[in-house]
């Protein structure tokens, strides 16, 4: 049996100012440093052991895996970083309270920016400050390739190439994977493992620092999944839910 370990990062310092981040490089809260050290160290109570490590490029993200992997004392495994598996861009929306923006726009537009699959937010422009393009973390990628806003749709688009072309054949030939991403890039394999619709998964919410394992057979097709608590697996209803 393989087991697929996924982490949404600890929460970062715009989840707890309830702003739209995306691509936007926040780092964690102090009590997203604490989730992350608990994430490690409920891993390793739990006996795991991983052979490689896949990440955003962005530093929330990052440091969550850094950090568990320091807890586990696995800082030495391979970490491989992919634009694709970071979060969905928001365009004009990053940096935004969400309070506010349902406040301008309308609780019905911004429920369409975040929870229908197909509907992209404003973008942003070229010449805006937040635009990711200017980064030297993004030099490498071609103008096309950089967005300037995503619908959901378009994230699980980019996540399944990085899941199908880097991830699954590590998994094929025996090594055991963590995964430490975002909330809607997670939100994307999961739709995928388990097959979920385009209407039900933008309501699923994946909750912060939690370590999220997944039983696959051999053909990667889900046995089951469970949040993992410190003394083993940890009921769904239990968790709380920070998206």
């Amino acid at each position: 049996m393989i087991k697929l370990v996924l982490i949404r990062h600890g929460e970062s310092l715009w989840n707890k100012e309830n702003r739209f981040t995306g691509w936007t490089d926040v780092d964690l809260s102090e009590n997203g440093l604490i989730e992350a050290r608990k994430a490690g160290q409920i891993l390793k109570a739990n006996g795991y052991i991983f052979d490689i490590a896949y990440t955003s490029v962005l530093k929330r993200a990052i440091r969550t895996l850094w950090i568990a992997l320091h807890e586990m004392d696995l800082m030495w495994i391979p970490v491989y970083k992919s634009w694709k598996l970071n979060e969905r861009h928001y365009g004009a929306l990053q940096g935004l309270n969400k309070a506010e923006t349902a406040q301008k726009y309308g609780d019905e537009q911004v429920h369409k920016w975040r929870r229908y699959v197909d509907v992209r937010p404003p973008e942003l422009s070229i010449t805006d400050e937040r635009y990711p393009g200017s980064e030297l973390k993004y030099k490498a990628l071609r103008e096309e390739e950089i967005p300037k806003t995503e619908s959901l749709e378009d994230t699980i688009k980019r996540v399944m190439v990085e899941w199908f072309q880097e991830i699954v054949p590590q998994i094929k030939v025996g090594k055991k994977v963590i995964i430490s991403a975002h909330g809607n890039t997670l939100r994307a394999l999961v739709k995928y493992l388990d097959n979920i619709s385009s209407d039900n998964i933008v309501s699923l919410n994946i909750p912060t620092g939690v370590p999220l394992v997944y039983e696959l057979d051999d053909n990667l097709k889900p046995i089951r999944h469970y949040y993992l608590g410190i003394d083993g697996e940890l009921p769904e209803e239990k968790i709380s839910k920070n998206l």
